[in-house]
C-alpha cells in the first residue's frame, strides 16, 4: 500500500539511511498522506478494511476512532500486536510493549516508577543536566555539527544517565543493540540471532548491577520486582533514546530555519518543549501505531473480528492539509494555545499505553538543545531543502550538517532580533476547523 509502505520500508525500529534519502527525493510519504485523505473522503471515517494475505488489517481514518483505540488499550485493543511482538522479540522479548495481562501491568508500573512519568522534571535532573553540559561542550566548539557526532555525544550522555559514568564509552553495547534493531525491522522475515540477543541482555544486566544509585539503572535495580524484567525495559529505553536524538537534531534544524523561534527557545524551557513536540508532529519518530483487536469490536459501518490488526498512520493525522491549515509548517505555539489538544496529535501516543518517558525525554532533549544554542545560533547550509512555507514529508537527518555560529556573529550577519510572542495567524482561520473536527 502506497501510504503504509514507506513507513515500513524506511524502518520502524531503526531507520535505513538509503531508503530515507530515496523517500525524501521522491516525496512518496507526502503522497501517502494525500492518498489516505482521498480514501477518507471517498469511503468515510472507516476503519478502512484491507484484506491482506496473512490476516485482515484496518487503517484508522477518524480522530474519534484514534482516540477510542488509544484509550481502549490494552483491552480490547492490545498494544502487543503480532507484528510488534515479532519485531521486538529480536532484542526485548519481555518488554512492556509486547507483554499482556498481569505481566504488562507489572512492567508498566515499573517503567512509570523509574522514569517518573508523572513528573515534568525527573528527580535526577541536576545529575542529568551535568552530563548534558559535559557532552555538549565539544559539539559547541566544533565548526560543523552532523548527525554522527550529535548521536555519539547523545548516547555518551544516555549511557551515563542509565548506567553511570563507567558506561560512558561502552559503544559496543549500543552498537550491538543497533544490529539487533536492524534485524527487528524485518520482524517475521528474519530469524532471530538469539545468542547475540542474549549476550546483549547479559551486558545490560551486568551494567545494571553496577549502576550507581543516582542513575536510572540504580533506580531500576531498587524498584525491580519479580516480573518486571528490567533488562528488557532498559533495552527499550535505549531504543527509544535514539528516536529522542533524531527529534532533537531535527529541532535544531527547525530553530536554524526560524531564528525568532530560536530566540524564544533560548529563554523558555516550555517553548523548547513545544518546539520538540512540533518537530515530532511534523516528522513522528514512531510513524505507525499498531494495535490488535482482542474481541469483536463494533464500529459505525461494520464490526471488526477479533485478531484484526489496526494501523494508525501518524503522518496522516499530523500532516493532512485538507484538515490542518498549518500541516506543513513549523508552528510550535499550537502546543501552548490548545490547538494540539483539540486535534489528535500524539507524538508520544497517549492513554494507558502512552510513552512513560515522555517527560524525561522532553527534559533531556530540551536541556540538550538549550546547551547547544546558549550564545549560539544554529545555521543551515545552502541547499538544505527546507522551505519554512512547505516543509517536506521526509526529513533526511543523516545528510544534514549544521553550524553553531556565535550569536553576535549571527546578528552581525543579519539575524532578526527576537520579537514578542504572538499567536500564529492560522489560529484565527482554524477556529471553525477545530470545532468541526472534535467529533
Amino acid at each position: 500500500m502506497l501510504a503504509a509502505g514507506p513507513l515500513f520500508a524506511k524502518g520502524l525500529i531503526i531507520r535505513r539511511p538509503f531508503v530515507v534519502r530515496l523517500l525524501r527525493r521522491t516525496g512518496t510519504e507526502g503522497k501517502g498522506v494525500r492518498l489516505l485523505a482521498r480514501l477518507r473522503r471517498k469511503y468515510g471515517d472507516g476503519p478502512l478494511r484491507l484484506r491482506l494475505p496473512l490476516r485482515e488489517q484496518a487503517v484508522i481514518l477518524s480522530p474519534r476512532h484514534l482516540r477510542r483505540i488509544l484509550a481502549g488499550t490494552p483491552e480490547p485493543f492490545a498494544a502487543a500486536s503480532r507484528e510488534k511482538q515479532a519485531a521486538l522479540a529480536h532484542f526485548q522479548p519481555e518488554g512492556v510493549l509486547v507483554s499482556e495481562g498481569g505481566e504488562r501491568a507489572e512492567r508498566r508500573r515499573f517503567n512509570e516508577a523509574v522514569l517518573e512519568s508523572a513528573c515534568p522534571v525527573h528527580s535526577l535532573a541536576p545529575r542529568l543536566a551535568a552530563r548534558i553540559e559535559a557532552e555538549t561542550a565539544p559539539l559547541r566548539a566544533a565548526e560543523q555539527l552532523g548527525w554522527p557526532a550529535f548521536k555519539r555525544a547523545w548516547f555518551r550522555m544516555v549511557r551515563q544517565a542509565i548506567f553511570g559514568p563507567s558506561a560512558r564509552d561502552d559503544e559496543r553495547l549500543t552498537d550491538t543493540l543497533e544490529k539487533l534493531r536492524a534485524d527487528a525491522n524485518w520482524a517475521f522475515l528474519k530469524p532471530r540471532r538469539e545468542r547475540l540477543r542474549d549476550r546483549f541482555l547479559a551486558s545490560v544486566r551486568e551494567r545494571l548491577a553496577e549502576a550507581p544509585p543516582d542513575s536510572l539503572g540504580g533506580l531500576a535495580r531498587a524498584r525491580a520486582t519479580a516480573g518486571s524484567a528490567p533488562e528488557h525495559q532498559i533495552a527499550h529505553w535505549l531504543f527509544a533514546f535514539d528516536a529522542a536524538a533524531i527529534a532533537g537534531f531535527r529541532t535544531l534544524a527547525m530553530l536554524a530555519l526560524h531564528p525568532q523561534a530560536a530566540a524564544r527557545a533560548r529563554e523558555s524551557d516550555e517553548f523548547r518543549r513545544a518546539c520538540l513536540l512540533e518537530t515530532l508532529r511534523l516528522w513522528p519518530t514512531t510513524p505507525a501505531v499498531l494495535r490488535e483487536t482482542r474481541a469483536e469490536t463494533q464500529w459505525e459501518a461494520s464490526a471488526l473480528p477479533a485478531g484484526t490488526g489496526l494501523l494508525i498512520h501518524l503522518p496522516f493525522f499530523h500532516r493532512d492539509g485538507s484538515r490542518i491549515p498549518y500541516a506543513d509548517r513549523f508552528v510550535p505555539d499550537i502546543w501552548l494555545d490548545g490547538r494540539a489538544e483539540a486535534w489528535p496529535f500524539v507524538p508520544f501516543s497517549t492513554g494507558p499505553a502512552g510513552c512513560p518517558a515522555r517527560n524525561l525525554v522532553l527534559f533531556l532533549a530540551s536541556a540538550w538543545i538549550a546547551a547547544l544554542i546558549r550564545g549560539r545560533m544554529p545555521a543551515l547550509p545552502a541547499g538544505a531543502g527546507l522551505d519554512p512555507a512547505g516543509l517536506p514529508a521526509t526529513f533526511d537527518h543523516f545528510a544534514l550538517r549544521l553550524k553553531l555560529a556565535p550569536l553576535e556573529t549571527s546578528r552581525a550577519a543579519g539575524e532578526e532580533p527576537a520579537r514578542p510572542a504572538s499567536v500564529d495567524p492560522s489560529f484565527q482561520r482554524s477556529k471553525t476547523w477545530l470545532t468541526n473536527s472534535r467529533s
